[in-house]
C-alpha cells in the first residue's frame, strides 16, 4: 500500500471536491433546473450575491474533482493497470470539465440575466428567455453528455479498481454501478432531471469515500511490469 505525500494530496483533493460541490449546492438560495426559465431570474435576484458565490464554490468543486483525478492518475497509472485507469479517469475528467463549463454558463447567464430582466414585464422576460433558447439547448446537451462521459469513465475506472484491488473492492463496485446508473438514466430516460438529480449526491458520496479510503489506507499498487 502506497501512503505518502502523493496519496495524501490525492485523498484530500477528493474530499475537498466533494465539500465544494455539495456546499455550493446546499447553500445556494436557488437551483436552476435543466434549463434556464423565466422564473429563475426573479428567484436569483432575491439573493444574487449569495447565489453568485455559491455557484462559484460549486464550479470549483468540479475543477477540484478533475484535479483529484489527475492526481490519482499520476499515482496509479502504471503498467499493467494504466490501460484501464488512464482512459477511465480521462473520460471522467472530460465529463467533469463538460459539466463545469455547462454550470459556468448557468452562472454567467443567471447573474447577467438578473440585470437584463430587472424591471421588465413578464412578457419581456419571456422574450429574453426565448432569445437565449438555442444557447440553453446547447448547454443542456453539454450537461447530458457530461453525465454520460462521466458514466463511461466511472465504469472503466471502477473495473480497473476491482481487477487490481487498487482500493477496497466494494468501492470499485460502487464506482462501476454509479457509472452504469449515470449512463442508463440519461440515455434510457431522457428529459427527466428529477430522476437524475439524486445521482449528484451519490457522486459526492463517492468522492468522499474515495478520499477517505485513500487517506486511511493509501493506494494499493500491485507489482508493475517493466
Amino acid at each position: 500500500m502506497k501512503k505518502d505525500f502523493e496519496t495524501k494530496f490525492t485523498g484530500w483533493a477528493f474530499v475537498i471536491a466533494a465539500l465544494l460541490l455539495w456546499l455550493g449546492w446546499a447553500l445556494s438560495p436557488h437551483h436552476i433546473g435543466e434549463y434556464i426559465v423565466a422564473s429563475d431570474f426573479e428567484a436569483i435576484g432575491e439573493s444574487v450575491w449569495t447565489w453568485i458565490w455559491m455557484y462559484r464554490i460549486h464550479i470549483f468543486g468540479w475543477v477540484t474533482m478533475a484535479i483529484a483525478l489527475f492526481a490519482f492518475v499520476a499515482v496509479a497509472a502504471r503498467k499493467p493497470y494504466r490501460v484501464l485507469i488512464l482512459p477511465g479517469a480521462g473520460m471522467l475528467i472530460i465529463g467533469t470539465f463538460t459539466l463545469a463549463i455547462a454550470n459556468a454558463y448557468f452562472y454567467n447567464f443567471g447573474a447577467w440575466g438578473v440585470g437584463q430582466t430587472m424591471g421588465k414585464s413578464a412578457t419581456e422576460i419571456q422574450a429574453f428567455v426565448n432569445d437565449i433558447l438555442y444557447t440553453n439547448q446547447y448547454v443542456t446537451c453539454f450537461i447530458r453528455f457530461g453525465r454520460v462521459f462521466s458514466g463511461v469513465g466511472l465504469v472503466l475506472l471502477g473495473y480497473g479498481l476491482i481487477r487490481w484491488h487498487i482500493v477496497a473492492k466494494w468501492l470499485g463496485w460502487f464506482t462501476v454501478l454509479l457509472g452504469l446508473a449515470a449512463m442508463g438514466i440519461v440515455m434510457g430516460i431522457p428529459d427527466n432531471y428529477e430522476i437524475y438529480k439524486p445521482l449528484f449526491h451519490v457522486k459526492v458520496i463517492w468522492l468522499i469515500a474515495m478520499g477517505v479510503l485513500i487517506l486511511m489506507k493509501g493506494i494499493h499498487l500491485p507489482k508493475s511490469e517493466s
